[in-house]
């Protein structure tokens, strides 16, 4: 019996790396923003939080970024927009824009339902499930390219794709395998 309640998705974590194409010292920026953290004999990368959007943009010395915390592709974006205008207004001199590309968004699901992970384990093809190493079936996607995280509960984290639509494409196509294959348990 075909029940089909939509999923709840949620986008929790948009990662996205820019590029100003130059080099960058990160001691003055250290000195210029001393709410920036920059430890390099830990890590070489410097990290400058925003508040709003709630985001932190890792800045390499070679112009490099990776701008992690945004909940969609059009705040990644703008928080490198941001970072780059406030360098500039504190001295930094930056000749271009940063170019950015989303690498992966990261979406929390809810099908609604209990999945039965033995039997879907047995049903989807490139799926994992060893309950002993870890209690969620893994589940990848060839199209949209993406790793699917299935829980018992009906629960869903889904990794991997580079855009908003994907990250529905992928849920709604597994969803709909997990009823075709009558693998979904309602209440």
């Amino acid at each position: 019996m075909l029940v089909f309640t939509k999923p709840i998705i949620d986008i929790v974590n948009v990662v996205a790396s820019a590029t100003v194409d130059q080099a960058l010292d990160l001691n003055d920026i250290t000195k210029k923003f001393p709410d920036t953290e920059y430890h390099p004999e830990q890590f070489p990368g410097l990290v400058f939080r925003l508040k709003n959007p709630k985001t932190a943009t890792l800045i390499f010395r070679t112009g490099k970024m990776v701008c992690t915390g945004s909940k969609s592709e059009e705040l990644a974006k703008k928080a490198v927009k941001t970072v780059v205008q406030k360098l500039r207004k504190g001295g930094i001199k930056i000749k271009k824009d940063a170019v950015v590309t989303v690498q992966n968004i990261v979406s929390s699901i809810n099908l609604r339902g209990k999945i039965n992970l033995e039997k879907a384990a047995r049903t989807l093809p490139r799926s994992m499930y060893e309950p002993e190493q870890f209690p969620g079936l893994i589940h990848r996607m060839v199209d949209p390219k993406t790793v699917i995280l299935v829980f018992a509960s009906g629960k869903l984290v889904c990794t991997g794709a580079k855009t908003a639509k994907d990250v529905y494409r992928a849920v709604n196509n597994l969803h709909s395998l997990l009823e075709e294959k009558d693998l979904m348990m309602y209440d």
